[in-house]
Parts: structure tokens; C-alpha cells; sequence
């Protein structure tokens, strides 16, 4: 008979390693839900924490995938290891990722220092899903240099990014108008760099402008020790891409100032939202499965159709009597 704990510390070795095969398997078993990969995961949390995390989002149709490309292409010609989390809308026939032009960072799937996984949001519209912050923290405990999050790009819940990624990216091009849609989103509330991509469209002074008054703007209301910026990239050409990578440089430089306080100040935020969201799923799934075992969930819903009660008093009672008064 196999010595569970013995399995699970040598799959714990394999990927801290950089076993390719066992973290790829480990990071299927996550999304699967598999419990012996949150044991897993749990013995490999410690060794995280090392890699910087670059956010990668926007609209659809701004070239975040062909950027993402481009980001990995540069970080390797320098030496550094790369993870990529593609998060993807969920196919509504398989449930998985529809990959779409991330087929195109497919030419980096030899490359020994990359590794990409792709993920489904199964309807999750934050942006980031339990097990795509989980293939963090594998990629991380690997010993990735950088870890760039692409998502899905879904408007106002996107933000979200910002709480796990030390360094974000807001992605917009000419001639879309997300300029304006930025500010009703607060997306620049959450942008340390603002890229202009496609810059060789019409209108793109027009758009840098807008953005930089916006800006502005934001200093005047927000005094931030980091002054967002703008860069202008061409991500099909390669062109401005070494220059959002200083970018990049000149952010992690800020982080480290006086200690790294600004670096820890990412990092509590991360662990905030990773742990309020597990909990989350956890209370939820717990609830949810002990009222369909009793039958009480198709009681309850029976109520709520014949109008006896109404959707928010019955959740509201039964979270009183689960958890008590607020």
C-alpha cells in the first residue's frame, strides 16, 4: 500500500524541483477539484512569494495575447523564467478554455523556462478563479522569476487583478473609447501601467492625451507615491515593448523602497483576497451540500415558487441560523 504522505511530499519535491509534468498534473487535479491536491498545494505555499506577478488586462480585441507573447520573448532573452495563467471564457459545450489567438504563445510551449496554462472562468467574472490563483502559487513555488496573469477582460469586476498582481497593466488601444470606459470601470485607480497597443492606429495621440488628463486628474484627487504611466507598444511589430519592460523595472524598483513596504502592501492584499475568496467557496460549498443531502434546499426553493417566502428572507434566515447575528 502507498504511504499517502510519502506520495504527497515526493510530488511536493518533483514541483519544487520544476518538474513540468508533476505541476501540470497538480494544476489539472486543482481545477478538477481533487482534495489530494490541496494537500498538496498547502505543503507547497511556503516556498511562494518569490516571483513577481505582472497583471495583464483590458477589453477584448486589444492584443493582450499577442502582448503576453511579446512579454515572455523579452523576459527569456534576459534569463528570467516565465509562468503564464491565460484566463479564458468558459466553452459553453465542454466547460473548458476556448483558447482562441492564444494558440500564437504556443511557440514558446518547448521553451524549458516557459510554462503556460490556460484556464476556464466557469462563470466566474472577477477575472480570477480559486484554481488560477492556486496555478500562482504552483508556478511560484517552481521558482518562476515572473508570473504574468492574462484575463479574460470583463469590464468593472475585472480590477480584481489588482489585488493578486504586484504589477498591472491596463491594456487599451485607439479608436475604442476605453479611454472613457477606463474611468467609469476605476480602472486607473487600479493601473500602474497604462499601454496603448496597436499604437500606429488613428487617433492614438488623441488617446495618450486623454489618458495622461486623466491622470492628472487622478493626482489631484489621490495623492499615490506611484504616478501611473503610458507607454505606446505595437505588440505585432515588437515595437515598445523593451521600454513597457523598463516600465515594469522602474515599478518593482518603487515596491522595494523603505524595505519593500509597498512590495508587503501587495502582498497582504493578495493573501486578503486569496483567503476571503477560499472562504467563500468553502462556506458555500459546505451550506449548499448540507441542504441538498437534507432535502432542504428543494424545500426551500419549493417556498420561494409558491411565494410562501421570497428569495431574500429565506437566505437571510438561514445565514442567521448558520452563523448568527451580524
Amino acid at each position: 500500500m502507498i504511504d499517502l504522505d510519502n506520495e504527497v511530499n515526493d510530488i511536493v519535491n518533483r514541483i519544487l524541483s520544476g518538474e513540468v509534468l508533476a505541476a501540470a498534473r497538480l494544476m489539472r487535479d486543482l481545477d478538477d477539484g481533487v482534495p489530494r491536491a490541496r494537500e498538496i498545494l498547502k505543503r507547497l505555499y511556503p516556498h511562494s512569494g518569490r516571483a513577481h506577478i505582472i497583471g495583464i488586462t483590458g477589453s477584448p480585441g486589444v492584443g493582450k495575447s499577442t502582448l503576453t507573447d511579446r512579454l515572455i520573448q523579452h523576459l527569456r532573452s534576459r534569463g528570467f523564467t516565465v509562468g503564464v495563467v491565460a484566463v479564458d471564457p468558459t466553452s459553453p459545450f465542454s466547460g473548458g478554455a476556448i483558447l482562441g489567438d492564444r494558440i500564437r504563445m504556443q511557440r514558446h510551449a518547448l521553451d524549458e523556462g516557459v510554462f503556460i496554462r490556460s484556464l476556464a472562468t466557469r462563470g466566474h467574472f472577477g477575472g480570477l478563479t480559486a484554481s488560477a490563483r492556486a496555478v500562482i502559487t504552483v508556478l511560484d513555488a517552481m521558482g518562476k522569476d515572473y508570473i504574468l496573469v492574462e484575463t479574460v477582460g470583463v469590464g468593472q469586476d475585472e480590477v480584481e487583478i489588482a489585488a493578486t498582481a504586484y504589477t498591472t497593466m491596463v491594456v487599451t488601444v485607439p479608436g475604442m473609447g476605453d479611454d472613457i470606459q477606463a474611468i467609469k470601470a476605476g480602472i486607473l485607480e487600479v493601473a500602474d501601467l497604462l499601454v496603448i497597443n496597436k499604437a500606429d492606429r488613428d487617433g492614438a495621440s488623441r488617446t495618450y492625451q486623454d489618458l495622461l488628463m486623466m491622470l492628472d486628474l487622478q493626482a489631484r484627487r489621490h495623492t499615490h507615491a506611484w504616478k501611473p504611466k503610458i507607454y505606446l507598444t505595437q505588440a505585432l511589430e515588437n515595437q515598445g515593448i523593451e521600454e513597457l519592460m523598463a516600465g515594469v523595472g522602474e515599478h518593482q524598483e518603487f515596491l522595494a523602497q523603505e524595505d519593500g513596504k509597498a512590495l508587503l502592501a501587495a502582498w497582504s492584499s493578495r493573501i486578503r483576497q486569496e483567503f476571503l475568496e477560499l472562504l467563500k467557496e468553502g462556506m458555500h460549498r459546505h451550506l449548499v451540500g448540507q441542504l441538498s443531502r437534507s432535502g432542504r434546499l428543494d424545500r426551500i426553493l419549493q417556498d420561494i415558487l409558491a411565494k410562501r417566502t421570497d428569495p431574500y428572507s429565506a437566505s437571510e434566515a438561514l445565514v442567521m441560523e448558520t452563523l448568527g447575528p451580524f
